[in-house]
């Protein structure tokens, strides 16, 4: 199955773009293994079989398997089915059952309680690719939803398995996947396997934790993240784990891509009018337009826009507090997004209060995104943490000038007063202060050349999918020496 000199890699993801998607592990999983095929990997994608996937009319959904067992640790025997989507010269898998996977995918049905669910995808995942005949060379999990994965690729998979090597991305340490001890039953590994005595006393299983711990090497998603989660601060308690994988050289930090012809205001069909940092023009006029299906006023000063989960770790409770200041100096604010239920409260009274100078779109509309993006010319991530963030990305690719806490990926991709406003400590003062700047930026002849900056600024999935390659060939030369050998067109010793 391995016999020619092409890397196969499986990339397996809960969501996956523009499929599926709750947050920006979708967009990851649906450009990283397109930017690794045009470096010659064959790098296929499986993903859960969701019901409002399968049953979207305008995607050519094929059955590759009708109906396989999947084997649950507890002897109960799961029936299951593969699907398969064409899409960007590579299959995108779809590993479905009867019994989950059937409610349109928010962050409810991806996040919900209980590790049974992802435990029958993570078996089900191994069993399909041997019914198949497809064994990959590097297993890739991502998240805690597929972190017995690794595990199961060490512990239980059998001789089929036994060149391949796993690759285990964290998204976001925040959220480790912590469930009862019945999860080994789940997936039919012994208590031992976790440290019994201590798994025993806090009563949970961490799919996170048990990814990162089997992994043959595990990476996040910006090199300054990378250095975070090593300390309490940010570490959510698995601190200890990552300085042990850093120390031993299995965590890299790899800052995340875009798709840049996804998000290309050149192209952008819903843009009230296209652009492009030579035809800077077209961007007042998506400004103008922005303005007016919000029903805001037309105004001298600048629009910021935010596109996110309403969350403190997003920085929101620092809006809500600097609001005022903000408007003060004669910004426009919009905000598109869903979450804590008290916030969304919060800033309806902000609306009402102040309806010049604010409004909220609570909801997921990908267009009024876009228009976001298009029309605004600052955008605010003032983050808690940030393990990389895309917003900035975007915003810059639209010539949208972004204002963010200096933290995680932010701090990697933002320069302060190059192609973007950062400050540091976590206050409203702060952001304000940060604001303040920018605003004097663009009444002056700076902004011009900030602006140019951000267009200049290049995160296309080139780069890091080369050091994703890298990241798999010391993988596997640790896993299957005479594997990798052969990939570098190489006899082994």
């Amino acid at each position: 199955m391995r016999g020619d000199r092409r890397m196969r890699v499986l990339y397996v993801s809960a969501e996956v773009a523009p499929f599926a998607k709750v947050g920006g592990l979708a967009d990851v999983a649906g450009s990283l293994p397109h930017a690794l095929r045009s470096l010659g990997v064959d790098a296929r994608t499986i993903m859960p079989a969701y019901a409002m996937v399968e049953s979207n009319s305008s995607l050519d959904v094929e059955t590759v398997i009708e109906d396989f067992p999947v084997i649950m640790g507890n002897g109960e025997v799961q029936p299951a089915y593969l699907k398969k989507i064409d899409h960007e010269g590579g299959p995108i898998y779809l590993l479905g059952t009867n019994r989950w996977f059937t409610e349109s995918v928010s962050s409810e049905t991806l996040y919900r309680p209980g590790g049974e669910m992802h435990a029958f995808f993570c078996a089900g995942v191994l069993r399909a690719m041997e019914l198949l005949g497809w064994i990959p060379d590097i297993l890739h999990a991502n998240d805690w939803h597929t972190g017995f994965l690794p595990v199961l690729l060490k512990q239980k998979a059998g001789p089929a398995w036994g060149s391949t090597a796993s690759v285990f991305t964290i998204h976001n340490q925040a959220y480790q996947g912590e469930f009862g001890l019945e999860s080994l039953d789940w997936v039919g590994l012994p208590h031992y396997l976790f440290n019994y005595t201590q798994v025993e006393a806090w009563g949970r299983v961490n799919f996170l934790k048990s990814g990162c711990a089997f992994a043959d090497h595990t990476t996040t998603v910006s090199p300054r993240y990378a250095e975070e989660i090593q300390t309490r601060e940010f570490g959510h308690g698995l601190e200890g784990l990552m300085q042990h994988l850093a120390f031993t050289g299995r965590l890299t930090g790899i800052l995340n891509g875009i798709d840049y012809d996804v998000w290309n205001p050149a192209t952008d069909p819903v843009l009230a009018s296209r652009f492009t940092a030579e035809t800077i023009e077209g961007k007042a006029l998506c400004k103008m337009d922005l303005r007016a299906r919000l029903g805001l006023p037309e105004s001298e000063g600048p629009i910021a826009g935010m596109v996110s989960r309403l969350s403190h770790q997003k920085g929101f409770d620092l809006i809500l507090e600097g609001a005022e200041r903000l408007f003060d100096q004669g910004l426009q604010l919009v905000i598109q997004g869903l979450g804590d239920p008290a916030m969304v409260d919060a800033f309806q009274d902000l609306e009402r209060r102040f309806p010049n100078n604010f409004r909220l779109v609570n909801r997921f509309d990908p267009d009024t995104a876009n228009r976001i993006y298009g029309g605004s010319d600052m955008f605010l991530m003032p983050s808690a943490f940030e393990p990389c963030g895309l917003g900035q990305m975007i915003a810059m690719r639209y010539g949208t000038v972004p204002i963010v806490r200096s933290t995680g990926g932010l701090r990697d991709t933002v320069q302060d007063e190059f192609n973007g406003f950062a400050f540091h400590e976590r206050s409203a003062a702060s952001l304000v202060e940060a604001v303040r700047r920018a605003m004097n930026a663009y009444k002056g002849d700076q902004w011009s050349t900030i602006r140019a900056n951000c267009f200049a600024t290049d995160f296309r999935w080139n780069g890091p999918a080369e050091q994703y390659l890298e990241t798999y060939r010391r993988a596997l030369e640790s896993r299957n020496p005479e594997r990798y050998h052969e990939l570098l067109g190489e006899r082994s010793a």
